[in-house]
């Protein structure tokens, strides 16, 4: 039996500069191929020295950029549209989106950005 997959691109960086201060963001993964129903974790890393707002977008094919969530402030476990989670870790600079089990229409860019 051979399963399906889930092709998922998400792009490498995205550099924010102006405000108060310089933010960057690296998603480290480029490409990334699961199986369906399996889990997925998109990985995002800002640096920046002030508070920050963190956003995940989506962008499927043909389509413009759809907010999928964000952090602005208080709960740090960020709930979604999709069955999409996000959880904010300032100590460790980290927004990683996980979704536990992914489907073929997951299939999409993914875009981490963040504003302070």
């Amino acid at each position: 039996l051979i399963g399906k997959s889930v092709l998922v691109s998400l792009t490498q960086n995205i550099n924010v500069s102006g405000g108060t201060g310089a933010q960057s963001v690296t998603q480290p993964d480029l490409h990334i191929t699961v199986s369906e129903e399996a889990p997925l974790e998109l990985r995002c890393n800002y640096s920046s020295s002030f508070q920050v707002y963190v956003f995940w977008y989506i962008q499927y094919p043909n389509q413009g950029l759809r907010l999928l969530l964000k952090y602005i402030a208080g709960d740090t476990l960020v709930k979604g549209t999709g069955g999409f989670e996000a959880e904010f870790k300032n100590s460790e600079k980290s927004f990683h989106l996980r979704k536990p089990s992914v489907h073929r229409n997951d299939a999409a860019k993914y875009f981490c950005a963040v504003s302070d």
